[in-house]
């Protein structure tokens, strides 16, 4: 007697969900010939970081691997595609809390120097612009934990940053 087929992953319990970190992509798309990186600016009407500049960012689905959350934002957001294999991690971001994050937040920023596509700004409604920036003129206006990400990758400097923490 055939036994029926069921996904064999534990499911959740939903106070572990309620307790989790919250899981975030982002990524820095870099340009070496040119020296520039893509680079957002969040809308007025923005959930967080009105105004801000930022890397694309965004947060993991459920199930869903970090590299394909990373791969889903950029494009969403940029309008570039890039390979999940050719993204390299350039910095772990590790939150205290956050925006829709009251337990903390862990963001793995990657690194991509291939993808294909032109820049555009898919999401009008939460950004008021995406472009190339030269990375010797990174705006000041920054969001402060993906800014000290960017800044720390492009120097060489330390790859984790705890925000936050005591």
């Amino acid at each position: 007697m055939a036994q029926p087929t069921t996904d064999d992953r534990p499911k959740a319990l939903k106070p572990a969900l309620e307790s989790m970190t919250l899981l975030v992509g982002a990524v820095i798309v870099h340009d070496r010939a040119t020296h520039r990186v893509v680079l957002l600016q969040r809308s007025e009407q923005a959930k967080f970081a009105q105004g801000m500049w930022d890397l694309p960012v965004g947060k993991s689905e459920p199930g869903e691997p970090i590299t394909a959350t990373a791969v889903r934002e950029l494009y969403e957001e940029t309008g570039l595609t890039v390979k999940p294999e050719a993204l390299k991690v350039a910095h772990i971001i590790h939150g205290a809390w956050g925006v829709e994050a009251p337990n903390g937040f862990l963001t793995v920023v990657f690194v991509a120097h291939e993808w294909s596509g032109e820049v555009e700004n898919r999401e009008p409604h939460k950004h008021a612009r995406v472009r190339w920036v030269d990375t010797d003129a990174i705006p000041e206006e920054f969001v402060e934990t993906t800014a000290s990400a960017l800044h720390r990758y492009l120097s060489g400097g330390p790859q984790v940053s705890l925000d936050g923490w005591n």
